[in-house]
C-alpha cells in the first residue's frame, strides 16, 4: 500500500508544465495578422466566396418583402391570382440560385480553409525547425507538437465557415436594420430596446470564455506531452512496473483536460440561451406593438409580416455570431500559442552577412571560450584549444566536464556567452548555419533511427546519393553484412528509433549515414559506447582510412579507442586541464594517467 504522501507524490507530477495561460487582452491585431494568410488567395477563391455571399444574403433579404408586401399585401388582398403566381415562380428561382450559390460558396470556402491551415502548418513547423536548441531544451516534444497540429486543426472552423458566415451574418444584420426602420422607424426601435442588455452581459462572457479556452490548449498540451513522454518510455515504466503509477498520473491529466473542456462549454452554452431571451422579448414586442400600429392605419399588415420574417431572421445570425466569437475565441486561445512560438527568435542568429563557405578546411580555433547552460554554473570556463585542418583529437574528462559542451559550441547548437570560436579563420557565428553544419556530421551514442527503409536512414545527410555509394559507406563502417542478414536488404522497413535493431546495429547505420554525408569535420560523441570490442576494433579500422584529411573530434569515456588520436584534451568542471598525446599525457602523471589507470583496474576486477 502506498502511503498518502506517495500518492500526492505521483498526483503532483501533472502540476508541471512548461507552458502557460498567456494573459493577454483580446488584440485584433492579432486577428489581422492571422486573417494575412488570407492574401495569397485574395485574387480568386476569396473573392468569389464573397460574391456567393453577397447573392444568397440579397436573396434572402429580397424574399421577406416580396412575400409581405407583395404576395400578401398585393396579390392576396386584392385576389390577383396571376400576379400571385409570377410571384411564386420568382421567389422559387431565387431559392433555386440561393441554393446553388450556398454550394459553391461551402465549396470554395472548405477549400480555401484547408489551403490556410496547410500554409500555417508548413510556416510554423519550418520556423520551429531553425529554432535553437535552448528552445527544445525548455520544451517538451508533446507540447510542441500540440501546437503544431492541435492548435492549428482548431482555426480550421474559424477560416472554413467562421470568417465568410461573420461577413454573411454582419451583412444580413445591416440589410435587416436598414429594411426595418425603412418600414417602421417606430416599432424597429421597439423590438431592439433589449439589444443594449445582451450586449452588456454578452461583454462580461468574452473573457472568462476567452481564458476558459486558453485553458484548455494547456490542458491538451499536458495530456499530449504525458502520452508522447509514455509512449516512448514505455520500456522503462514496465522494466520499474510503475504501470499503475503512470496510470493513475494519465488519470490526472486526462481528468484536467476533460474538466477544462466541461468549463469552457458551459460557459459557451450561456450565449445561446441568452439570444433566444431575447428574441422571445423581441417577439412579444412585435406582437404587442405591431397589433397596435396596424389598428392605428400606421403599418399594413403585410409589412407586419415582412417584419415579423426579417425579425426571425435577425436572430438568427444574431446567434450564429455567438458561435462565430466562440470559434473566435477559441482561434484567438490557440493563435496565441502559435504566435507565440512563431515570435521566438533562434539565441543562435544567423547574421544578415553570414558568409557561404563551399569547402571548409577543418580549422578550428577556440579563444577563452565560456559558456552557460544556466546561471546556476559555467559548462566551459575561458577554454582554449587549437585544432588543425585534417587532426583527430580526442575530448577526455568525467561527467559534466564539457566535452559535448564543445562538440555543440562547433556545430554552433549554442553561442558562447564570452570568448570567440573561429573556423577556418573565420569568426563561426559569420559563417551560414546551413554552410556549416552541412560540412558536419555527428555521430552520438543514442542515435536516432527514422521511420522508413535501412536506406533512407543512411541517405538521410545525403539525400541524392546513389545506391552503390550507400552501400559502399555501409561496407565501410561494417554495417553491411548485418543489413544484407535482413529480410528485405537495405529496403527492410524499420519503426521509428530502429526498435527492430540492436543497439550496436542503430549506431553502424549512423557512422554509415554520417559518413555518407561526407563531412569535413566528423564528430564522434561517444560513438562506440553502445559496441562490442570486435565491432569496435572493425570499426577503428575503418576509421583509419575515412577519417583520413578530415578534422575528427572524438569524445569517448573508453580511453582505449582514443590513444592513436593526434591531441587529447583533458576537462575538468569546464575547464581544460592537459592536453598531448596519449604518451605525453602519461608522462605528464596527472588527470589522465588517473582516469587510464582507474579503467585498467576497472577491466582487471572484471
Amino acid at each position: 500500500m502506498k502511503t498518502q504522501e506517495q500518492k500526492n507524490q505521483v498526483m503532483n507530477r501533472f502540476q508541471y508544465s512548461t507552458d502557460q495561460v498567456i494573459e493577454k487582452p483580446f488584440n485584433w491585431m492579432q486577428l489581422w495578422r492571422l486573417l494575412r494568410y488570407l492574401k495569397p488567395y485574395s485574387k480568386k477563391l476569396l473573392p468569389l466566396s464573397i460574391l456567393m455571399v453577397l447573392i444568397t444574403t440579397a436573396i434572402r433579404l429580397v424574399i421577406p418583402i416580396i412575400i409581405g408586401i407583395y404576395v400578401i399585401g398585393d396579390a392576396i388582398e386584392n385576389g390577383n391570382s396571376n400576379w400571385l403566381m409570377t410571384l411564386v415562380g420568382l421567389v422559387a428561382a431565387m431559392y433555386l440560385v440561393n441554393y446553388a450559390a450556398n454550394i459553391f460558396r461551402i465549396k470554395w470556402m472548405n477549400i480555401l480553409g484547408q489551403s490556410v491551415i496547410y500554409d500555417l502548418r508548413k510556416h510554423l513547423f519550418t520556423h520551429v525547425q531553425w529554432l535553437s536548441n535552448r528552445f527544445f531544451d525548455q520544451r517538451s516534444a508533446g507540447s510542441i507538437l500540440v501546437r503544431i497540429m492541435n492548435d492549428i486543426n482548431s482555426l480550421q472552423e474559424l477560416f472554413t465557415n467562421g470568417v465568410i458566415n461573420l461577413l454573411m451574418d454582419a451583412l444580413m444584420l445591416i440589410g435587416i436594420f436598414i429594411i426595418l426602420f425603412t418600414i417602421s422607424p417606430e416599432l424597429a426601435l421597439a423590438v431592439m430596446v433589449i439589444l443594449p442588455v445582451m450586449f452588456l452581459l454578452s461583454t462580461k462572457l468574452r473573457r472568462q470564455i476567452r481564458r476558459s479556452w486558453q485553458t484548455v490548449r494547456l490542458k491538451q498540451s499536458k495530456l499530449n506531452s504525458h502520452l508522447n513522454e509514455s509512449l516512448q518510455g514505455m520500456r522503462v515504466t514496465q522494466s520499474f512496473t510503475q504501470e499503475d503509477e503512470n496510470a493513475q498520473f494519465f488519470n490526472g491529466v486526462n481528468t484536467e483536460n476533460f474538466e477544462s473542456w466541461r468549463e469552457a462549454t458551459k460557459k459557451n452554452a450561456t450565449f445561446r440561451p441568452l439570444v433566444e431571451m431575447t428574441n422571445a422579448v423581441g417577439s412579444a414586442i412585435l406582437i404587442w406593438y405591431g397589433a397596435s400600429l396596424i389598428q392605428a392605419d400606421k403599418l399594413a399588415l403585410g409589412e407586419l409580416v415582412t417584419f415579423a420574417f426579417l425579425l426571425g431572421m435577425f436572430w438568427e445570425p444574431i446567434s450564429r455570431l455567438g458561435m462565430v466569437y466562440n470559434q473566435l475565441l477559441m482561434g484567438m486561445a490557440s493563435s496565441e500559442r502559435i504566435f507565440e512560438f512563431l515570435d521566438e527568435q533562434p539565441n543562435v542568429a544567423e547574421n544578415k552577412n553570414a558568409k557561404t563557405i563551399k569547402q571548409i578546411q577543418g580549422d578550428i580555433t577556440f579563444e577563452k571560450v565560456d559558456f552557460s547552460y544556466s546561471n546556476d554554473r559555467k559548462a566551459l570556463d575561458s577554454v582554449s584549444l587549437d585544432i588543425k585542418a585534417g587532426e583527430t583529437i580526442a575530448l577526455v574528462g568525467h561527467t559534466g566536464s564539457g566535452k559535448t559542451t564543445i562538440a555543440n559550441m562547433i556545430t554552433r547548437f549554442y553561442d558562447p556567452t564570452g570568448g570567440k570560436i573561429k573556423m577556418d579563420g573565420h569568426d563561426l557565428r559569420d559563417i551560414s548555419l546551413r554552410s556549416l553544419r552541412s560540412q558536419i556530421s555527428i555521430v552520438l551514442q543514442d542515435t536516432f533511427i527514422f521511420s522508413g527503409t535501412i536506406k533512407d536512414n543512411i541517405r538521410f545527410g545525403h539525400p541524392h546519393a546513389t545506391d552503390e555509394q550507400i552501400m559502399d559507406a555501409s561496407k565501410a563502417v561494417g554495417a553491411d553484412g548485418f543489413i544484407k542478414k535482413l529480410p528485405n536488404g537495405y529496403d527492410t522497413e524499420v519503426e521509428e528509433r530502429g526498435n527492430i535493431l540492436s543497439v550496436g546495429e542503430r549506431q553502424l547505420i549512423s557512422f554509415a549515414r554520417a559518413l555518407l554525408a561526407d563531412p569535413r569535420i566528423i564528430i564522434l560523441d561517444e560513438a562506440t559506447a553502445s559496441i562490442d570490442t570486435e565491432t569496435e576494433v572493425q570499426i577503428q579500422q575503418a576509421l583509419t582510412t575515412l577519417l583520413k584529411g578530415r578534422t575528427a573530434i572524438i569524445i569517448a569515456h573508453r580511453l582505449s579507442t582514443i590513444r592513436d588520436a593526434d591531441r587529447i584534451y583533458v576537462l575538468d568542471h569546464g575547464r581544460l586541464m592537459e592536453y598531448g598525446n596519449h604518451h605525453e599525457l602519461m608522462l605528464q602523471n596527472g588527470i589522465y594517467h588517473k582516469l587510464v589507470q582507474s579503467q585498467f583496474a576497472m577491466l582487471e576486477a572484471l
